[in-house]
């Protein structure tokens, strides 16, 4: 994830994208609020200027890749080539309008009906990170029909799944990721499955093994896997625990969004505003801070009544504004955070709730969407969260007591019990 160039052809473990499919979650994408496409970069690639990897060459990698596919623009592999290195770098530096930069070097072959296993996957890829999740999912069956054995295509396809709280296709996933790539691998989405449905402390221990093999000791599975530890003790009610096992991968991989992110999201949860917002901010400019890391360091500025606040809540508006002018189509959480965490406007943010709930279910959006609704006094609104919480077994420290508050609210229709 903290590479800027990648090969063409896939690892052949599923870490590195599956960290990335989980990172979804962390940079806050939503669901989209139209159908027009996202903001689209022009082709001078004015993000690139910006980019943390314009130091140390890789920016210079980047435009290599990028004038390759330039100059050839029907060589397939030099596309691939290209949009996979920007996909990834929109994931790990949590901007999202890479993924229109990897949309246009698949333009030619946007609705090929014949491709390779490499090209129906990363155009899978990028049709998801547009939230066209229907598409993305045939995309990438179709690599696997193609090519069984690879890694990250299962991996993909049970993130997906478990995304729109299909445990059933996420549970066969992971069954035929043991049958074809062995028990370790599958060991590790088991895990996953077991704290997105009710089980943290069996993963914790299935986490804490797969860390632990020889198998996975480079950064990139290290930081995937660290961050779904954290996230298993912090489900189970032990965030000194998740915090510190993050801390810990940052200290190693400090580039990294969906560990920064992660950790500071928790400290605020625990009223560690001071801790929260130097991680957040990271010593950084703020006009270099992702939309996601602001929203958590304004956040901690309200806890800390600091001076900081107004600067920061003037900035996020002005983003968001920028945003709707663009008119860019997907919700991202941070506006979600803004509008209901933060109290900008909670009506407006129960509906994006409602509209976002209808193509996934995260647990933190399952937290917004209660917190709107009962702040409204509309509990009944979030029935459909309250229904994917006992369907799937999941809750955890902040999420049970709004389920709890959301049946025993007045406004509620549904069993209290």
């Amino acid at each position: 994830m903290e590479k800027s160039e990648l090969p063409a052809t896939a690892p052949p473990r599923p870490t590195w994208l599956a960290g990335i499919v989980w990172f979804l979650g962390a940079t806050g994408m939503a669901a989209p609020a139209a159908a027009q496409e996202r903001y689209l970069p022009p082709a001078s690639a004015v993000v690139l200027s910006a980019s943390v990897h314009a130091q140390g060459g890789q920016q210079a990698q980047l435009r290599s890749l990028d004038q390759a596919r330039r100059a050839q623009p029907q060589d397939l592999n030099a596309a691939l080539a290209y949009a996979r290195a920007v996909f990834t770098l929109g994931l790990t530096e949590g901007d999202l309008r890479w993924f229109g930069s990897a949309k246009a070097a698949l333009g030619p072959w946007w609705q090929a009906a014949e491709l390779p296993a490499d090209g129906y996957f990363l155009r899978g890829l990028v049709r998801q990170g547009f939230h066209d999740f229907k598409a993305g999912l045939i995309d990438i069956d179709r690599a696997i029909a193609l090519e069984p054995r690879r890694a990250e295509f299962w991996s993909w396809r049970f993130a997906l799944h478990l995304l729109q709280a299909d445990f059933a296709s996420a549970r066969q996933d992971s069954e035929e990721m043991a049958r074809l790539l062995g028990k370790e691998e599958a060991d590790v989405y088991r895990a996953v499955l077991q704290y997105r449905t009710g089980q943290p402390l069996p993963a914790v221990q299935m986490l804490m093994r797969a860390i632990r093999s020889p198998n996975y000791q480079d950064g990139l599975s290290q930081d995937w896997l660290g961050f779904h530890l954290g996230e298993a003790y912090r489900v189970a009610g032990q965030p000194a625990q998740a915090l510190a096992v993050w801390e810990g991968r940052l200290k190693v991989s400090p580039r990294s969004h969906l560990l920064r992110l992660s950790m500071a999201d928790l400290l605020n949860q625990q009223g560690q505003y001071r801790q929260a917002k130097a991680v957040a901010m990271n010593q950084s400019d703020m006009g270099s801070l992702t939309d996601a890391l602001l929203m958590q360091a304004l956040l901690a500025s309200r806890g800390l009544k600091d001076a900081d606040e107004a600067r920061l809540a003037s900035q996020m508006d002005a983003r968001l504004r920028a945003q709707a002018l663009r008119q860019e189509a997907l919700i991202e959480r941070p506006k979600l955070i803004y509008q209901i965490a933060y109290g900008q406007d909670l009506a407006a943010g129960l509906a994006l709730s409602i509209e976002n709930w209808q193509l996934q279910k995260d647990p933190p959006d399952a937290v917004l969407f209660a917190q709107a609704a009962l702040a409204l006094g509309q509990a009944q609104a979030a029935a459909p969260v309250v229904e994917w919480a006992e369907k799937s077994g999941y809750t955890d420290p902040q999420l049970s007591p709004l389920l709890r508050q959301l049946r025993a609210h007045p406004s509620w229709k549904g069993s209290r019990s």
